[in-house]
């Protein structure tokens, strides 16, 4: 049973180190253009629920001062 759940804790560990690795502008910026586009931003679920808000200039992608604000 305590493998069964130090198992699961690395499984929450690791699930939430990808989550916060995706929070990072550059981390997220796949094609290293610059900016974070839709797609590039999907991999987060908190900043592809902000994007049009974030999206300040309506250009549908997030400078890094745009994400800044995130």
């Amino acid at each position: 049973m305590k493998t069964l759940h130090k198992t699961f804790a690395l499984i929450a560990l690791v699930s939430s180190s990808a989550v916060f690795a995706a929070s990072d502008f550059d981390t997220l910026d796949t094609d290293g253009n610059g900016a974070i586009s839709q797609s590039e931003a999907a991999v987060n679920a908190d900043l592809i629920a902000a994007f049009t808000e974030l999206d300040t200039d309506g250009n549908g992608e997030l400078s890094k001062a745009e994400f800044a604000n995130f």
